[in-house]
């Protein structure tokens, strides 16, 4: 029987007439997975790069997100061919490659997601989810079509060469991490820096010129709309993990902290 693919982040950039709202999911639970993607946000960020996610625990997210209309995006830890073809196998549509500094960087990410002529990526569709076991019609002829590039801008040589690697063929959007951005301006942990925060402007300028879609990571609901009004296509504003972490220090300082300060006669206060 026939089948057909869902839509990719390209199409979901493309078709909507606001900017995407999405969140990380670093924690690699199935259910925590599901929740996410049932909650109303456009995108998920499966992330490889900075936890414990491995290729069979994308597999398992993919499979739960399916089941609702939000785009899962697979970020991979590194421009590796090797783990990018198999991400891709596993039936992963949209991808974010990490630490692109460079147009060259970015092309060969690009030849990573095609087959050749026109790239890299191994032949193996009858034996992968990716053409749901060669279910898919014409998929070796289309894959391009069912696969979404995202390029992750995060140093300042990056910066420098926004233009060119937004105008390489075959990205099809631009993600900025202020975070490794930070760092690599010697800034560690300052995302806010007016520094920082005008060389997020500066990648927004060039994707612009090169109408490419850029997006922005920003956990910070005032810094998320910040960027937004910049005129961001597409914001990560928030993580399963650094949700559960605030929500059970709210807990925490709720139900023990407080409950636990010394009274007048110093004593604990009782309730």
């Amino acid at each position: 029987m026939p089948l057909r693919l869902s839509p990719t982040f390209r199409a979901a950039l493309a078709a909507s007439d606001r900017p995407l709202a999405g969140m990380w999911v670093c924690s690699g639970n199935a259910t925590v997975t599901e929740i996410a993607a049932g909650s109303g946000l456009d995108w998920l960020l499966l992330d490889m790069e900075h936890s414990a996610i491995s290729l069979e625990t994308v597999l398992v997210q993919l499979q739960v997100a399916a089941a609702y209309p939000v785009t899962p995006v697979v970020r991979v830890p590194w421009n590796d061919p090797v783990l990018i073809k198999q991400v891709l196998d596993a039936g992963a549509q949209n991808l974010i490659v990490p630490m692109i500094s460079s147009a060259d960087e970015a092309r060969a990410a690009v030849a990573a997601t095609r087959y050749p002529p026109q790239g890299i990526r191994g032949v193996g569709s009858a034996l992968a989810r990716s053409a749901r076991w060669n279910r898919v019609d014409g998929y070796l002829a289309t894959a391009a079509q069912h696969v979404s590039l995202t390029v992750q801008i995060e140093t300042t040589a990056g910066v420098a060469a926004a233009a060119e690697i937004a105008a390489v063929e075959g990205v099809d959007a631009v993600f900025v991490g202020p975070s490794d951005l930070s760092a690599s301006m010697g800034l560690l942990g300052q995302q806010s820096h007016p520094d920082v925060v005008a060389a997020v402007h500066a990648v927004f300028a060039a994707c612009r010129d090169a109408g490419t879609p850029v997006g922005v990571n920003a956990f910070d609901p005032v810094v998320a709309e910040a960027y937004l009004d910049a005129g961001a296509d597409f914001v990560a504003v928030g993580a399963d993990v650094a949700l559960l972490a605030r929500a059970s220090e709210a807990l925490a300082a709720r139900f023990v902290t407080e409950r636990s300060t010394p009274g007048p006669t110093g004593l604990r206060e009782s309730y």
